[in-house]
Formats: C-alpha cells, sequence, structure tokens
C-alpha cells in the first residue's frame, strides 16, 4: 500500500488522545504548534486562542500579497469523541491492516486534519519560491463534539470572515457536502401534582401531559414540507424523566428534543409548534403547567450553485479520482456550517477522507486509499493561492 506524509501524520495523531470530554486538546495543540515549527521554514505565523480553560484553538496562517483576495481556510477539529465500549483493537494504536488504519478519531477527522497539515506544509514549502497572492490558512479547534464553542470564537476573533472560502476536512464518503439541515434543541418541563394511582383524578399526571405534547410535536414535524437537497425534518426525543414510582401519579417530567429542520421550516415556527402543543395539552390534562426552552439553536445551510470554491473543489475532485463527484448535503452539523450559517458564508463546505458511518464507532477506521485521494485533493486546493 502506497504511503505518505498524511498517512504517517494520521497515525501520529491517533495516538495522541484528545477525547472530549477526556483528556481534551491541549496535548494534541502541542504537538501540532511543534510539528509546524519545525517542519516550516517559510514565513508562517502561529497563534492560539484560549476559548475554554487549557483548550485553544490554533491557526498556521501563509500570507498573501492580494489581501483583496478571499483566504483559503482549512479548518479541522482537534477533539474526538470518548472511546466507548466494544472495541477490538487498541484504540490509539493507529494500527494498519488491510489498507486500513484504525483508532479513536481515524475518520473523526485526524485523517482529515493530517491531510491538511500534509498540503499545508507542501504550500509552504512552494511559497519560498513562489510568494502567494491568496492568504492560506490553517484552523485547529476545539470543542467540536460537543458545543462547537471553538468555530464560534473563530468567528468572533475574526480569525474567519464572510469572504473566505472554507473547507472542512469531516468524513465526506468521497463527496462534496455543502448544505445542512438545522439544529434546534429544546427541553420542555411539565409540573403537576401528586396523588395515588388507585385515585389518579386527584392528581395531574406530568408524563401523561408529556406523552399528549410529544405525539402534537411529531405529528406536526412529520407534516412538514420536504427540500429537494435536505430532505424531510425531523424531531428525535432523546431524552426524558419524571416520576418517582408506577403507584405514584408523577408530578414532574422534564423533555430534551433534538430537532433538525430543513426550509422552509425554522425555529421561529418550530417555537409555535411547541408553543401550540403545550396550550392545547394543559387544556386536556386539567392541573398540569409546561414551559420550554430552547438550547441550542443553528440555522439550515443551503447549497450556493454559484459558490466559486464548489466550482474549483469539484473540478480537483473530478481530475483526482476521474470520476463525477456526487455534491451532497451533510447530515450533521459541522464547523464549517457554524461559519455559513452565522456569516451567511456560501464558500462553505465539507470533504474530507473516511466514511461518517465509522465515525464515533468502535473499531473506527479510515482507508489509506483515502487519505491519498483527499492529501491530493488538497495540494491541488493549495496550487489555487499562487
Amino acid at each position: 500500500m502506497e504511503h505518505s506524509l498524511a498517512t504517517e501524520l494520521t497515525r501520529q495523531l491517533i495516538q495522541i488522545e484528545s477525547t472530549d470530554p477526556g483528556t481534551y486538546e491541549l496535548t494534541i495543540k502541542d504537538w501540532i504548534c511543534s510539528w509546524l515549527t519545525s517542519a516550516l521554514h517559510a514565513d508562517v505565523r502561529l497563534y492560539q486562542d484560549e476559548v475554554l480553560p487549557n483548550r485553544f484553538n490554533l491557526m498556521a496562517e501563509l500570507p498573501g500579497t492580494d489581501p483583496g483576495l478571499p483566504a483559503l481556510v482549512w479548518i479541522c477539529h482537534m477533539d474526538t469523541v470518548v472511546v466507548g465500549n466494544g472495541w477490538t483493537v487498541p484504540p490509539f494504536s493507529a494500527l494498519e491492516r488491510d489498507g486500513k488504519i484504525y483508532g479513536r478519531g481515524a475518520c473523526d477527522m485526524k485523517s482529515g486534519l493530517a491531510c491538511c497539515l500534509s498540503a499545508f506544509s507542501y504550500a509552504a514549502q512552494k511559497s519560498i519560491s513562489t510568494p502567494p497572492r491568496r492568504t492560506l490558512k490553517l484552523i485547529c479547534t476545539v470543542d467540536e463534539e460537543d458545543f462547537m464553542r471553538g468555530s464560534e470564537r473563530c468567528i468572533q476573533s475574526g480569525w474567519v470572515t464572510k469572504e473566505d472560502w472554507i473547507l472542512d476536512a469531516e468524513p465526506t464518503n468521497g463527496q462534496i457536502q455543502v448544505a445542512h439541515k438545522g439544529r434546534t434543541w429544546y427541553e420542555i418541563t411539565v409540573t403537576g401534582h401528586t396523588a395515588h394511582a388507585s385515585t389518579p383524578w386527584k392528581g395531574a399526571d406530568a408524563v401523561a401531559a408529556m406523552a399528549e405534547i410529544i405525539h402534537e410535536i411529531r405529528t406536526a414535524i412529520q407534516n412538514a414540507p420536504t427540500h429537494l437537497d435536505l430532505g424531510q425534518s425531523t424531531v428525535t426525543f432523546g431524552q426524558i424523566e419524571g416520576g418517582y414510582r408506577p403507584y405514584v401519579v408523577p408530578d414532574q417530567c422534564k423533555l430534551w428534543i433534538d430537532m433538525r429542520l430543513v426550509p422552509p421550516l425554522c425555529t421561529e415556527q418550530t417555537n409555535r409548534i411547541v408553543q401550540q402543543a403545550i396550550e392545547n395539552t394543559q387544556t386536556t390534562v386539567p392541573g398540569i403547567h409546561a414551559s420550554y426552552k430552547i438550547t441550542g439553536n443553528r440555522p439550515y445551510v443551503e447549497k450556493d450553485e454559484h459558490s466559486p470554491l464548489l466550482r474549483h473543489l469539484h473540478k480537483i475532485c473530478c481530475r483526482t479520482t476521474g470520476v463525477e463527484t456526487i455534491v451532497s448535503c451533510f447530515p450533521g452539523y459541522t464547523d464549517t456550517a457554524v461559519i455559513a450559517g452565522t456569516l451567511h458564508n456560501t464558500n462553505c463546505m465539507s470533504y474530507g477522507p473516511g466514511n461518517l458511518e465509522c465515525a464515533h464507532q468502535p473499531d473506527e477506521w479510515v482507508a489509506i486509499k483515502d487519505i491519498l485521494r483527499c492529501e491530493t485533493v488538497y495540494k491541488r486546493l493549495a496550487d489555487l493561492i499562487f
């Protein structure tokens, strides 16, 4: 099997635990800083920004000579999910077998980070003899696997702008993924009144009321319009708690909801759906009181057919692979989605090694051929800065 700088970097990065929650990103951030300092001999600038205690965003910047050109930005998160159970290989061994590299973060997204490091090194070396016209940035973020506060800080600090061309290296199954469903999280609380289960009419059943709320919300979301690219809006009632004992009418219940929204459905409309479900239930289940709050709100991101980054990236991918590269939507939410949704930047997208189905799983792996493909694509993309 052919190897490259990116495959070697993938193995080294997997061997550095950066679980979230867990060890977090400090050790891997320091390793990346050290590698960039020792590997690069061009006019590269390094910046760090403490987002959370001992959790730093890192940016390597290769300045261009024309400040009027949008910067090309690669953004990669350094954290991974926890290891979990069910592994048959050591999760930080970076075991290579049958053309694959195994380990926590192999596809999400240490192989993508490795490809970006390799391509950034390529551009930096080329810049010694050919000064770049367009600025190139490599941003390594924290907290992507939780609240995405790293990418939010990149916006606040001005590391990324509305005009930049921004690509993350999430695993995309060989596709370019440019659109995202919105993500809205709700917490609903219902309070009632306790009573003995033999005389339930003397109480107000908070759990029964929550069941009514769930049914009404689920029906409304299922009946919402679909979107040509993003498909159907969905709702998941991910966590619920309430009650004390089977023989006691429960006087409290709490529910956490994850909605993935597509146009034309938006958070303003789902607020009305949730509020209407609460009001209807307070009528049908007398004696209860319900309220909600939003705990997370990310807007949907639609594809821009006229994006120059999409045009260049699609051409490079097709030339590299020899086949037509599919342009699709990303089923989850990424750092670039945060940036696109906040800044209304239509040049934000995902393209990286690995299959998303392997992410967060036991025995996570990435195919070496995927690493080689993306490393080549990123290097050819880096040529656009010159």
